[in-house]
Parts: C-alpha cells; structure tokens; sequence
C-alpha cells in the first residue's frame, strides 16, 4: 500500500483500478470525438453503482477485472477510502460533461474533459492518483473523512 494513502481498513485492488482508468478515459476521448451524449451518461451509471450500489455490478469494473485476469496481473492492494474518492471525483467532472454538453459550452467541456483525462491517465501511467494526494490531506485535517 502506498505510504500517501491512509487506511481505512477497505482494500482495493490497485492493478483493476488503473485498468478502470482507462477505460473511463477512454470513454472521455470518444465523447470528445463524437459529442456522443450516452457516452456520458454510461459512465455516469457506471460511477453511480459503483458508488451507491456495489462496485461488483459496474460494467466497467466488470471488464477492467477481466483483462487484468487475461493479463494475468498480480494483485497490488492499495487503500479503497482514497480510490472512492477519486470516484466521486470522476462523477463529478462526468455530471459537470454532461450539464456543459446540454447548455452547449463546448470550451468548458474541453477544458474539463481535458482535466478529468490527464487525471485518470496519471493514474493508469505512472500510478500517481490525484484523488489518493488529496483523501491524505482531508484525512489530516479530518481523521474522520469516509469512517465506516
């Protein structure tokens, strides 16, 4: 586990939540592509069970856990408070895709399709997590943020 992600006692599996990066930013680039709305609106129901129901029933978690079986990656454990946060972070920046896609604000959504994939991408390319940096600020100020 990564010494800049304070536990929470829920582990994740680090190796499937880079390979869910990629598809995620994958998806980001086709919506930028093809201005595709159901795009969008996939990866916000991917990110709202993977959040509000169980992980285990997200499509994406689904596909990114088969190819890291056809892989044949080793498991590498990290801390699931950080990696959740990050995905109410990727929920956020789709809804955000989403509202400027439907008030046609093509400039903002650029610009925030474009900090929503280099995010995910420093993820899956050098396994540095924004969303991990910040849950260890908040969890210094707030050792209570995302208890169970």
């Amino acid at each position: 586990m990564s010494y800049t992600c304070p536990v929470n006692f829920i582990r994740v599996d680090n190796n499937i939540s880079r390979i869910n990066a990629l598809f995620v930013s994958s998806l980001a680039i086709a919506y930028l592509l093809s201005s595709n709305i159901f795009i969008l609106l996939f990866l916000a129901i991917d990110f709202s069970i993977k959040l509000f129901i169980d992980k285990k029933y997200a499509p994406l978690f689904i596909l990114s856990k088969f190819v890291k079986n056809v892989l044949k990656l080793e498991v590498d454990y990290c801390d699931g408070g950080a990696k959740r946060l990050a995905a109410y972070f990727g929920l956020f920046f789709v809804l955000l895709l989403i509202t400027t896609h439907f008030i046609n604000e093509w400039a903002v959504s650029l610009a925030i399709a474009i900090i929503f994939i280099s995010c995910a991408l420093l993820d899956v390319f050098f396994n540095f997590c924004i969303g991990c940096k910040i849950y260890f600020i908040i969890k210094k100020i707030y050792p209570n943020f995302m208890s169970s």
